[in-house]
């Protein structure tokens, strides 16, 4: 048995998506990320850097005991890894799968975090922000669907590294992404959303979203705000 904790969010849908594909039993263990309990002690002990989504494997492959693992790319390597799944089997596929998994937690979803943020919920404009992280986020949709144009997966088959973009771009509509600009994504996009264990692992946790208060100031505090004592900000440079 796995534990998930976790939230329905894109880097929690990586990790029930995977789970579901790979038919691992698994207990969702809600995290209210909107509420903090991110920062409840217990979640981490398991996840340091306060991010949901965690697992906690009850039987791992060398029968250690229970192992915690967190950062979604690190959980998805890992259940790759102890299924023999979702990783192709050739080394220039295993290659590709892990380059683009790596370009997603270094890029696709960062950038799409910070448009998204911007955008929707900065307490005020900043035009300079919002320039740059659209344009990157089209910048991003563009080497997605140049990747895509001869191939129907990221890495030749589907692997850990479609699971890992898929769930930044599921958010195209709130992101006011028009995905049609985007041909080759938008045919990838759909072709995995009508996957079956895609859908239950986007609907793992969602009563979770029905009983959460919505983004209201309490749950800016908690998503927006460190909770931990900062140095001042610098000033900025002059020129």
């Amino acid at each position: 048995m796995i534990d998930l904790h976790s939230f329905p969010t894109p880097n929690g849908w990586k990790a029930s998506i995977a789970l579901e594909e790979l038919e691992l039993p698994y207990r969702f263990v809600p995290v209210n990320i909107a509420r903090g309990e991110q920062f409840n002690p217990d979640f981490l002990a398991i996840s340091p850097n306060n991010r949901v989504p965690a697992i906690v494997d009850h039987d791992p492959a060398e029968g250690s005991g229970p192992l915690s693992v967190f950062e979604t790319g690190a959980i998805l390597l890992y259940l790759a890894e102890k299924t023999g799944r979702l990783m192709p089997s050739d080394l220039a596929g295993r290659v590709a799968a892990t380059e683009w998994l790596m370009w997603q937690m270094g890029g696709l979803g960062p950038m799409l975090g910070q448009w998204g943020h911007f955008h929707l919920y900065a307490p005020e404009p900043v035009p300079y922000a919002r320039e740059r992280y659209w344009n990157e986020v089209q910048r991003l949709y563009g080497v997605l669907d140049g990747r895509l144009e001869k191939r129907d997966h990221l890495a030749g088959e589907y692997s850990v590294a479609d699971i890992a973009c898929w769930g930044w771009v599921a958010l195209y509509e709130t992101h006011e992404v028009v995905l049609s600009d985007f041909p080759n994504v938008e045919r990838w996009f759909q072709s995995i959303e009508a996957r079956p264990a895609v859908q239950r692992g986007v609907a793992a946790g969602r009563e979770e979203i029905a009983n959460s208060p919505g983004m209201d100031d309490d749950a800016k505090k908690h998503l927006f705000q460190h909770r931990h004592s900062q140095r001042p900000v610098p000033p900025p440079r002059s020129r």
